[in-house]
């Protein structure tokens, strides 16, 4: 669906400039475009393979281990299909520490990792259960600490001060986060007593 709307806006935007006379700004936006997209990737790589790799070291050195035994008791709480040693748990763990840092493209991985070894001690294939649920809506709506993939976007984009929407993405991510905590733990609730 969304290749069909792209596509749509791609024509779109063609048959406006011909009628408009301005096919020229077209070619020249295109261009433009591309060597900016081009350079934003690049400037974006570098930080996010420095993010990547300490988030490797921090895995392979423990440090993730030990966030998931500080986060266990409420991991433990709100996913409880799960013990906190679980390869499931130290993924969600790992993949929560990446969001905290503001590492979105890192954390993917991670998150990807989690829920496949979430799915392996879930009875029903094709169906999540509550604690897989409740790790979409907190990887999704999570707290970043650190936002340094969006402070790399605006330093990218020639923003002087990068990190001054901290306050406003700590207030936000924390916001979303209890709200979506509280509407699985409502629907959660509500589904459970309907099946039960």
């Amino acid at each position: 669906m969304l290749s069909i709307i792209w596509f749509a806006m791609i024509i779109l935007s063609v048959v406006c400039s011909i009628i408009t006379g301005r096919m020229e700004y077209l070619t020249a936006a295109v261009t433009d475009g591309t060597d900016k997209a081009i350079q934003l990737i690049i400037s974006m790589a570098g930080v996010m393979s420095l993010w990547s790799g300490i988030m490797k070291i921090a895995e392979k050195s423990g440090v993730t281990e030990g966030i998931s035994k500080l986060l266990s008791p409420l991991l433990k709480r709100l996913m409880p299909e799960y013990e906190p040693e679980s390869p499931a748990m130290q993924a969600v763990s790992a993949n929560i520490t990446a969001n905290i840092l503001g590492l979105g493209n890192a954390a993917t991985p991670l998150g990807i990792k989690a829920m496949k070894e979430m799915q392996r001690t879930n009875n029903l294939i094709d169906t999540p259960n509550r604690s897989m649920i409740m790790f979409v809506v907190m990887n999704t709506a999570s707290i970043q600490l650190i936002p340094a993939t969006i402070a790399a976007l605006r330093k990218a984009v020639g923003s002087a001060e990068p990190y001054s929407i901290l306050p406003y993405i700590w207030l936000t991510s924390f916001g979303a986060l209890i709200i979506g905590i509280i509407a699985v733990q409502i629907f959660g609730t509500v589904r459970g007593a309907k099946n039960g």
